[in-house]
């Protein structure tokens, strides 16, 4: 009964990446001591493999309500969702229990005699890849934290517990921290690329190195440039200015190894059809050139519901759908192949309507990267066009009047008023409020919003696309402006659309934002840049910190030359009435009080 218990357990880790955070810490009668899982080979491997299932943290396709919170999708399922500023504890993550059972990991696969040194210093680097991961996303939110390097704490009844309680290290320190523990284990790490990208490589460990640097560099340039810097007395929180020039060195000295690797690549297999090719490059595994880490699911047993709670309506296989929509502020974000301004184009400078022969030819000449991020009117997903009809116009005393219903509605003679997916105004469940779609991550495979199966869609960490932009980034800071030119027109020529001459920092705030939407990017890009309060500044129908939609109407209007075009309506999202509201309190997450109160050694954050 014994040995069947155990070897359930293995095969349940082998096929889970599920919580187990107390894995190591369960009576040995519960389960399996620690001499019997670092005997074995397979066990140790197991046990690493349950970690890579608790990271996964900030937005991401197991939680789409968390895109709605930014400026990228707005809800779609029921009543409005009056959410207008942002948590104290946004995306924060406070997980020493984590660190703890890595350190112990650590200490027992150290000490294994069943690995090849190979394989051993291989699997210690993987945990502490995932250790310096962990402690990035905490300091992305909450600045400097303890650090407790490979100390494992043991208490016992009686003992002080004061050398327990660690006190927070400076932002810098924590950054510093990361980018140390990436450089020395890059060598132990493989340089073939992992399966689906599963698993850390050396280059996973260079690009969590080169963000971690760029964050650094940023919080040190722009904090410091704030009319009231954002800081603690003991620099918890705050980096020096004089240290920006140092993090941008290491960030692209960094990213461009990454590039010189011939490792990856800037995915570019459809060269004549740039948005399929940059879906694939994205969301596509099979002989993928560009993901250097994902969080990876397999059916079945380890599958995610993004696919089957977003999808189209009339491309539904179950009865769930149109849950979250992307809005038209991301929309217009991506420029046109000969115009960089990316406004849809609905009236002229009269103020009339323009019609168009088709709804999605008001998006032809769009940067690719649309095509592969968002179903548009018209656009077409597994092969099949995705109808969006808000109504008709109709003309009433030389003024075009709006004729709607409720989604899936026909006149007498079966023409469409309201299609299927909408989009409407009203609080109808399961239908589009927005206009558009999500086509990044959404899964093509068959029976992929099922219920019964759902999707293995990858969710990515780290592009080389990522890498190009930090060189970038980098670049410019450094005031190298010709190899800023060089590495953001590559990206930018993958996409299809012109070439820059000059590069500034509006022009790398762009390129992140429509290169990398909906791979939790842009919050974390808006802070660290210091302009999240600016962009999302609470003012009623302000373009960026309102969310707004684009509704399709089909001129009904027999006689008139424009009878069966195409008309848009821009307005503010129904389901989204307020602004989003970001306050200089949410550059970082506050400091919970019971965490003070077990140890008092920390501090509190700036404006708590």
């Amino acid at each position: 009964m014994k040995k069947h218990y155990i070897l359930t357990a293995v095969a349940a880790l082998a096929l889970s990446f599920g919580s187990c955070s107390d894995f190591l810490e369960r009576d040995p009668d519960q389960i399996l001591t620690e001499d019997q899982v670092f005997g074995d080979a397979n066990m140790i491997k197991s046990v690493l493999a349950n970690y890579y299932g608790r990271v996964t943290w900030g937005q991401n396709t197991e939680d789409s309500y968390s895109y709605i919170l930014l400026d990228e999708a707005c809800r779609s399922d029921g009543g409005p969702d009056n959410t207008q500023t942002f948590s104290d504890t946004q995306w924060r993550v406070y997980d020493y229990g984590l660190i703890r059972n890595i350190n112990q990991f650590l200490a027992g696969v150290r000490a294994a005699k069943v690995l090849d040194k190979d394989v051993q210093l291989s699997i210690e680097g993987e945990a502490r890849f995932l250790r310096a991961w962990t402690y990035f996303n905490m300091c992305r939110g909450m600045g400097g934290m303890p650090i407790v390097g490979d100390e494992v704490f043991e208490y016992k009844a009686g003992m002080d517990i004061t050398a327990m309680q660690y006190p927070r290290s400076t932002e810098a320190e924590l950054y510093d921290y990361i980018i140390k523990e990436c450089t020395e284990i890059a060598p132990l790490l493989p340089e073939a690329p992992s399966i689906n990208g599963a698993r850390a490589t050396k280059w996973a460990a260079l690009m969590l190195k080169a963000r971690a640097a760029l964050y650094a560099g940023s919080i040190a340039n722009y904090n410091n440039k704030m009319v009231n810097p954002i800081k603690t007395a003991g620099g918890e929180v705050g980096i020096p200015a004089d240290k920006a020039k140092g993090y941008y060195e290491t960030a692209l000295s960094t990213a461009k190894e990454v590039i010189a690797s011939g490792k990856y690549q800037l995915q570019n297999s459809k060269p004549n059809d740039k948005g399929k090719n940059f879906y694939e490059a994205v969301c596509v595994k099979e002989n993928n050139k560009e993901v250097i880490w994902a969080r990876d699911y397999k059916y079945p047993g380890q599958t995610v519901e993004f696919t089957k709670l977003n999808i189209p309506a009339t491309h539904a296989e179950d009865i769930d759908r149109c849950m979250y929509s992307p809005i038209l502020n991301l929309v217009e974000a991506f420029e046109y192949v000969d115009n960089r301004e990316g406004g849809i184009k609905t009236k002229d400078a009269q103020g009339n309507y323009i019609f168009y022969n088709k709804p999605e030819d008001a998006f032809a000449n769009k940067d690719a990267r649309l095509y592969g991020s968002i179903i548009y009117p018209g656009a077409p997903f597994k092969g099949m066009p995705v109808p969006l009809q808000a109504g008709r116009k109709s003309l009433e005393n030389g003024v075009w009047v709006s004729e709607t219903a409720k989604g899936g509605t026909t006149d007498a003679q079966g023409n469409v008023i309201t299609s299927f997916n909408g989009p409407t105004t009203t609080n109808e469940q399961f239908i589009n409020k927005s206009g558009f779609f999500f086509r990044k991550f959404l899964d093509e495979t068959p029976m992929s919003s099922t219920r019964g199966r759902n999707s293995d869609m990858w969710f990515p960490r780290f592009r080389f696309a990522e890498a190009v932009m930090i060189a970038a980034e980098a670049s410019f800071e450094l005031n190298k402006p010709a190899d800023a030119v060089t590495y953001i027109n590559m990206v930018r020529e993958r996409a299809g659309i012109q070439p820059l001459t000059v590069v500034t920092f509006d022009d790398i705030v762009q390129e992140n934002r429509v290169e990398f939407a909906f791979e939790d990017h842009r919050y974390w890009d808006l802070k660290r840049w210091r302009i999240a309060d600016k962009v999302w500044n609470g003012i009623p129908n302000d373009p960026n910190a309102q969310q707004y939609a684009l509704f399709p109407y089909v001129i009904n209007e027999p006689g008139n030359p424009n009878n069966g075009k195409w008309v848009f309506d821009k307005q503010p999202v129904h389901m989204a009435p307020y602004p989003r509201y970001f306050q200089p309190k949410h550059y970082y997450n506050f400091i919970d009080q019971g965490w003070i109160n077990n140890n008092p050694k920390l501090v509190k954050n700036p404006y708590q």
